[in-house]
């Protein structure tokens, strides 16, 4: 999230550490602009912040020029602000995957090559994989699935790479322990990838209500998960490595 507050030292630490692989997450939604509001009437609300009423925002750059014309332009210039950042650009995802939208993926996808992007996320997750760890709610998925059948399409089209799997829909905000080193044991064939939402507590600016910041970041360093990751079996790392 390049225009957000903790930016500056997220990439300070990104670079103390060369084997991270880190990636640009799109924020459309919910959150500060890269751009000054003004320059972005039909994405923000009041407070110059990104408008909340993701649907008719979605509706909004589906049917209006201008809207359209200015998400290009915040695209363009989070990925400038990622690039000057000197980071190797591993992926590209968006903030509430709001990617699945077919303009949105579009603008990302036409801007981001021209900026390097090699990988995109396409969130789809398996389900039988889920139901063999957990049974889980179906959420969105039902509406989400097409879209994302969509983006990997496209994506795929672009010559980008995109996952086989996606981890950390179903449990989004809630990867505990027991859920995380279950998937890692079930893993399959193919590049998956898992997400969770790790920190050492809520109440932050932005925070999204019912996340368990501290179990996720408590699962990632628990001995379980660490020796289900080792797994002879499994290769870590980011899309560059595969």
């Amino acid at each position: 999230m390049v225009a957000g507050a903790a930016a500056g030292d997220a990439v300070a630490r990104a670079k103390r550490l060369p084997k991270l692989r880190v990636g640009l997450h799109v924020v459309l939604i919910e959150a500060a602009p890269m751009l000054p509001p003004e320059q972005l009437p039909d994405l923000v609300d009041g407070s110059g912040r990104f408008r909340t009423d993701m649907a008719r925002l979605g509706f909004d750059i589906f049917a209006r020029r201008a809207a359209r014309q200015q998400l290009a332009a915040e695209v363009e210039a989070q990925f400038k602000a990622y690039a000057a950042t000197g980071l190797p650009l591993d992926h590209v995802n968006a903030h509430k995957h709001f990617h699945l939208h077919p303009t949105i993926a579009g603008t990302i996808i036409a801007i981001g090559r021209s900026f390097g992007m090699t990988a995109l996320r396409v969130p789809v997750e398996p389900r039988a994989v889920i139901a063999q760890v957990e049974r889980a709610p179906v959420g969105l998925s039902w509406v989400t699935g097409p879209y994302a059948a969509l983006l990997g399409h496209a994506a795929r089209r672009a010559g980008l790479k995109t996952p086989d799997a996606v981890f950390g829909l179903a449990w989004s905000g809630a990867m505990t322990e027991p859920r995380i080193a279950g998937v890692l044991q079930r893993l399959p064939d193919g590049l998956s990838e898992l997400y969770t939402h790790p920190g050492t507590a809520g109440g932050f600016p932005g925070h999204a209500p019912g996340y368990r910041y501290a179990d996720e970041l408590a699962a990632l360093t628990s001995p379980e998960v660490i020796a289900a990751a080792k797994r002879g079996d499994i290769a870590l790392g980011g899309y560059g490595d595969f």
